[in-house]
């Protein structure tokens, strides 16, 4: 089958959709509501939709090209890379942006509070790899079947 794209824009596109979708889901039913539309395009909470990106890249890469190549390697290193910082520098600046803004609502701040960009838990990453995965072998057998 014949989708005219590249199997690894497909994954990592397709990846970052489905993380998307889900989290829209889960504050849907968290907050039994519907109107979550904001999870579409918002960062953090679960799955991570960086994981998920980096992980099916990589998935594809690893099948299609194998994983003793240095693009593979390279590939490697960055989800490592962006998956690290998800938990670590993104989570602490999100969780310091949270304290900053109730600490400016509880002093009556005239001060613009701006959008706090939340990182993710260590579970959120974990998640967003699995599927990363699966969805990057989906991918894959999905663009070899003839």
């Amino acid at each position: 089958m014949e989708f005219g794209i590249s199997p690894y824009i497909l994954a990592g596109a397709s990846a970052w959709l489905v993380a998307q979708l889900i989290k829209y889901i889960v504050a849907s039913v968290k907050a039994r509501s519907p109107r979550q539309l904001r999870q579409f395009y918002l960062s953090g909470n679960m799955p991570s939709a960086h994981s998920a990106t980096v992980i099916a890249v990589t998935t594809v890469i690893g099948l299609l090209d194998g994983v003793d190549t240095a693009v593979f390697g390279l590939a490697l290193t960055f989800s490592a890379v962006v998956m690290y910082d998800a938990v670590t520098v993104r989570r602490s600046s999100g969780e310091q942006g949270a304290a900053l803004l109730a600490y400016f609502k509880e002093v009556k701040s005239k001060i613009m509070l701006p959008r706090v960009a939340k990182g993710h838990l260590p579970l959120e990453v974990a998640v967003g790899a699995v599927l990363g995965v699966v969805v990057g072998i989906v991918v894959f057998l999905a663009t070899r079947i003839s």
